[in-house]
């Protein structure tokens, strides 16, 4: 039977909570999906997670930038990209463990089809962990969610104009 969990919040670190998670999981030989949504930069933990025996990392192959600055044609060809990894992934009744990266803000800001997220994720005899990150979950997940971890931002370099850092904020 698999459970529901979410982290979020403001603070840094619910992608590195959920990478912990799916090393343990890996550790204890699950077999485990990283689908990695909004993103398509290099980020550092890609390279080692792809050398992780029964891990598969899925994601979009171009980079579209901050949603703020998308246009028509950004947000429409990162929409089908969401939804093409989330009908793949949840195609693959194998997985032990889902992790939907950033799936909150992309269920949030509309890109991806929101009704057919929720059924892969609510959906009935799924036996995965599913694990969503990203700011504001939304309430449907909220109310289902096993387990929910909220990370707080005390404090934060790049208020001091500290930029993100490789190793560390990606």
């Amino acid at each position: 039977m698999g459970l529901l969990h979410i982290y979020c919040g403001t603070g840094k670190g619910k992608t590195t909570a959920a990478l912990g998670l799916a090393v343990r999981a890996a550790g204890a030989g699950m077999k485990i999906c990283f689908v990695q949504l909004m993103k398509g930069k290099d980020t550092a933990e890609l390279d080692i997670l792809t050398r992780i025996p029964n891990m598969t990392v899925l994601r979009c192959d171009k980079h579209y930038g901050f949603t703020k600055h998308m246009d028509a044609a950004a947000r429409t060809a990162i929409t089908n990209c969401h939804n093409q990894l989330l009908s793949k992934v949840f195609s693959e009744p194998s997985y032990d463990m889902i992790i939907l990266d950033e799936f909150n803000c992309a269920y949030h800001a509309g890109l991806l089809h929101q009704t057919a997220a929720e059924q892969y994720i609510l959906r009935s005899g799924c036996n995965a962990e599913i694990i969503l990150t990203g700011r504001n979950p939304a309430p449907v997940f909220l109310d289902a969610a096993d387990y929910i971890s909220e990370i707080q931002c005390l404090r934060h370099p790049y208020k001091k104009g500290i930029p993100a850092r490789k190793g560390i904020e990606y």
